[in-house]
């Protein structure tokens, strides 16, 4: 694949920001991948990171290359830092950098298709909170998206409160309650139609801390007909559980014949 970390200046942010991006490319003569000759303009996966990570860390802590690689597909890596992919109350407005200015910069800037078919999103612990976020709020825009270990129910979460994470409730939400706003997952799932979702994809580990609001967002998703495709696995909340579900998930991606 062709990889690339781009640096550009972002108007949401006011600010300069990074992402990585990996492109198709075909490999027939390098030893070890036999990568299908890109076919028009590839699927695009928006896989964005968690709370104490970079747009890098993907690629550190996983084959992401070698799976997008096979599949065929292009993956945007961005990063939002601690800001839980919310406009801040003190700070910057990534929810507005990441569902609105990203994917235009994307677009205009790289060969991928702009169909919604071919538009998909996966995160894991607060990137999957994102991703889950950016499906439910404009699923006209996701043919599928994934939470891996995802921080799934916010208003329920200590994590919010937790100084080791730089006094987010307060910063990000000006100490707000989340239930019933943009930012919580349950009421979203709620208020959702049958049947208007993109496909989606719960993972997490069965000793990790977020079992339970993983557990009971899934069957809220049951009850409210969207049907998620489940993957509840031995494990924590750790790297070698997300590599085996990133791989996981891009096989279940609805990637069309090309």
């Amino acid at each position: 694949m062709i990889r690339m970390r781009v640096d550009f200046f972002s108007e949401s942010l006011a600010m300069g920001t990074s992402a990585v991006v990996l492109l198709p490319q075909s490999a027939a003569g390098q030893i070890g991948l036999d990568a299908p000759a890109p076919q028009g303009a590839p699927p695009v996966l928006y896989l964005l990171h968690g709370l104490s990570d970079d747009c890098t860390i993907w690629e550190r802590r996983t084959s992401i290359e070698r799976y997008a690689s096979d599949a065929g597909i292009a993956v945007v890596m961005p990063e939002v830092r601690r800001s839980f992919y919310v406009d801040e109350a003190v700070g910057e407005k990534y929810w507005t950098y990441i569902s609105e200015e990203l994917p235009e910069i994307i677009g205009r800037s790289f060969r991928v298709s702009q169909a919604r078919e071919d538009a998909f999103v996966a995160g894991l612990s607060m990137g999957g909170f994102g991703a889950l976020k950016l499906a439910l709020i404009h699923p006209e825009r996701f043919a599928a998206a994934a939470s891996l270990s995802g921080v799934v129910d916010l208003a329920g979460s200590p994590i919010v409160s937790d100084p080791r994470f730089g006094n987010l409730a307060e910063r990000v939400w000006a100490g707000a309650d989340i239930a019933g706003t943009a930012d919580d997952i349950p009421g979203l799932l709620r208020a959702a139609a049958p049947g208007s979702l993109p496909r989606l994809y719960l993972a997490c580990g069965t000793e990790d801390s977020l079992i339970d609001a993983n557990r009971a967002v899934i069957e809220l998703a049951r009850e409210r007909g969207h049907e998620p495709t489940v993957s509840l696995v031995p494990g924590v909340h750790e790297w070698g559980l997300w590599d085996r579900e990133i791989r996981a998930v891009i096989d279940w991606l609805p990637i069309r014949e090309r």
